[in-house]
This record gives C-alpha cells, sequence and structure tokens, in this order.
C-alpha cells in the first residue's frame, strides 16, 4: 500500500522541476502537465492502484487553489468550512456539523492557504491585524484569527453562501415562515416601514434580508453598506459599500458609521446594513429618523425584546447619547423587528413584531403574527 500523501509530494517535486518558472501557465496546461507527471509516476510502481484523477485533482488544488479546503467549496451540500489550526477541518453539511477527516500538516501550509484566499479580497492578515473579515471571489465569508489569540489557531471559518435567490414562496414552502407572516412583511416593504432582523449565528438573517428586497420598489434607489459583502440584491438602481481594515501600518481603515455617514448624502430610498455591531447603531438609527424610512438591516440577538436591548446598548458605546434619546430614536425609527429561530427543524420565523410606545412613553412590542 502506498500512503497517497507520499505520492502527492512525489508528483509535486516531478512537477516543480518540469515547470518553466519564468512563465504563466494557463489551468489547462497545469493539468496537462500534472498528468504527464503522474504517467511517468505510475510506470515506475507496478500493480500498483493508484488514482490519478484523485491524485490530479489534490495536486492542481495545491498549486492553483486552496488544497484541501477545495472539495469542500465546491461541495453544494457544504455550507460552512471550520478550520481548527492543524488539529482537524469541521463541516456543515445540510445543518449537521461534522469531522471532515481532512487536516493541515502544518501551520505553514494552512497560513500559506489563508494568504491566497485573502488576496483575493484584497486583505491581509498578520500580527498587527490578527482578525479578519473578507469575501471570497465565490462569494463565501471568510473570518480568520491568528494565534496566539486563537491559541491552537490559525482559525478559519468560511461561510457559503447560496447563489440562489430564495423567494417568498420558497420560505413558505419550507416552513420558515406562513402565508400570513409573508403577506405582512411583503406589505410593510412595499410601504417602506424600517424592519431589524435578528437571530443567532447561521439563523438565516442575510438571506431572509436578501429577499425581503425583492419588494422594494424598482423605481427607488438602494445603498447597502456591509463589513464583507454577502447581500446579492438584483436592482436596477443600487449602490454598494464595503468597509476597509486598516492597512500593514495601522492606516485607511474606513468603519461602518463613515459608510452610512457617506450614503445619507448619496439621496438613498433605502439604506441596507448587511449586520449591525457596533457603534454605527447610532448612526443607522440616525438614519431611521431622518426621512430614510424602509431601512433594514440584521443584528445579533436572542429575541425581538433583545434586538432592542442590543440595539440600545450598541448605539450607546458611541458615548455622547443619553439612554432615554436613543430610546426615543428606537420608538421613532424602528417599525418591526422579525426574530429567526434555528434548531434541529430548521430555520423559522419565530417572532414578528411592531415597536410602540406605551404611555409613559416607554418602548413596547406589539406582536402581529
Amino acid at each position: 500500500f502506498i500512503d497517497g500523501k507520499y505520492l502527492i509530494e512525489i508528483a509535486e517535486r516531478k512537477l516543480a522541476g518540469k515547470m518553466d518558472m519564468s512563465r504563466e501557465y494557463s489551468d489547462a496546461e497545469l493539468k496537462r502537465l500534472i498528468d504527464s507527471c503522474l504517467e511517468e509516476l505510475v510506470m515506475r510502481i507496478p500493480n500498483s492502484e493508484v488514482d490519478t484523477k484523485q491524485l490530479a485533482a489534490e495536486v492542481f488544488n495545491s498549486r492553483r487553489r486552496l488544497g484541501i479546503i477545495q472539495p469542500f467549496l465546491e461541495d453544494p451540500a457544504v455550507n460552512e468550512i471550520m478550520i481548527n489550526g492543524t488539529d482537524g477541518i469541521f463541516i456543515e453539511v445540510n445543518g449537521v456539523l461534522a469531522d471532515s477527516g481532512a487536516r493541515y500538516d502544518s501551520k505553514e501550509e494552512l497560513f500559506h492557504n489563508i494568504q491566497t484566499m485573502l488576496f483575493q479580497s484584497n486583505r491581509t492578515v498578520n500580527e498587527s491585524t490578527p482578525i479578519v473579515d473578507a469575501t471570497l471571489a465565490s462569494g463565501a465569508r471568510i473570518n480568520v484569527v491568528l494565534n496566539p489569540l486563537a491559541i491552537n489557531g490559525p482559525i478559519v471559518t468560511i461561510r457559503k453562501f447560496t447563489k440562489q435567490q430564495y423567494t417568498i414562496e420558497d420560505f413558505i414552502k419550507n416552513g420558515t415562515l406562513t402565508e400570513k407572516m409573508a403577506e405582512y412583511l411583503k406589505e410593510s416593504v412595499i410601504s417602506g416601514k424600517s424592519i431589524i432582523i435578528s437571530g443567532s449565528t447561521s439563523s438565516g438573517k442575510t438571506t431572509f434580508l436578501n429577499m425581503l428586497t425583492s419588494f422594494i420598489p424598482s423605481e427607488e434607489r438602494i445603498i447597502t453598506i456591509e463589513d464583507s459583502a454577502e447581500l446579492n440584491i438584483r436592482h436596477r438602481n443600487i449602490v454598494r459599500m464595503e468597509t476597509r481594515n486598516a492597512n500593514t501600518e495601522g492606516y485607511g481603515e474606513i468603519k461602518m458609521r463613515a459608510l452610512i455617514k457617506a450614503a445619507l448624502r448619496m439621496r438613498p430610498d433605502r439604506l441596507l446594513i448587511g449586520e449591525v455591531r457596533d457603534e454605527s447603531a447610532l448612526e443607522l438609527l440616525t438614519a431611521m429618523c431622518t426621512g430614510h424610512s424602509g431601512s433594514m438591516s440584521t443584528i445579533h440577538a436572542n429575541s425581538a425584546e433583545d434586538t432592542l436591548v442590543r440595539l440600545e446598548t450598541m448605539a450607546l458605546w458611541e458615548g455622547h447619547v443619553h439612554s432615554e434619546a436613543i430610546k426615543r430614536m428606537i420608538i421613532s425609527g424602528v417599525d418591526t423587528v422579525v426574530f429567526l429561530e434555528r434548531n434541529k427543524r430548521g430555520r423559522r420565523v419565530k417572532e414578528i413584531a411592531e415597536v410602540n410606545k406605551n404611555e409613559k412613553e416607554k418602548i413596547t412590542l406589539e406582536r402581529v403574527v
């Protein structure tokens, strides 16, 4: 029995010896060169049962793509890829977490792959910027945390987003929401209500927001702002903006709050924030209270009620606005909260609540469907 990794190492050494490093190879040329190396290798191993097609794919992936995780990236059933340093690679397949059985042999190999992925996104990760969020060319979102922040790092989490455009009918069929909920939300978007979509990690917030945008009238102007571009909105008048990390010298960072301020000068009809997670919540509330109705965003929370508490807390991080003022902004600017729940049966809308105030000017939530 011949170890597959040993054969790959030999094939890669033979390939390196044959390649002309002064020229660029197309994918087709590189594959032909790899096939040639494997043919020579197999001829020297009599009576061997070598899967040359599999070996060729692995050598090509290590040279041109992303090595051992490339098959997971290409598998439509895999939703998420979690690389725990050299300890192992876990994948989520149709909502179920499993050990893939694959792992990196060295942190150097893993770090090389990380740099390759981030190069596609014009992002860097290093000692001065050890935490990075980015979007791959495929549209997948990647989060990287280097050691020593991640003790057994580097840790890489890749969340894939389907290119399928889900409709509200799809969500009704799969049980995410009822027909009554669908009708209410459709009318809410068309009439310009400001909506906050909340839920836990991987509860489907971004996908749900993307679906709701299909009801925005075609004559309106949309501006999206995201930390890493995930929204896939089909609209004829849309401006897409993305935050920027600082460079290696620590300069050039553009935060979400700066982009929200810039967006307000672009004559938006709808302001869509991919996810509010810091003091930019104050800018979002300000926009919602200054004539930009119909704005939408997502936020991590455990319930509809918790959504407003988190929104207030993040807005308070700004430091110069009183809590009571922020509460009044929430009452004035936020119309509806949609809370998504993820459990063993799947994802579903658990609560849709309207934001109101009582006779004491306190925030109240009224469940509508």
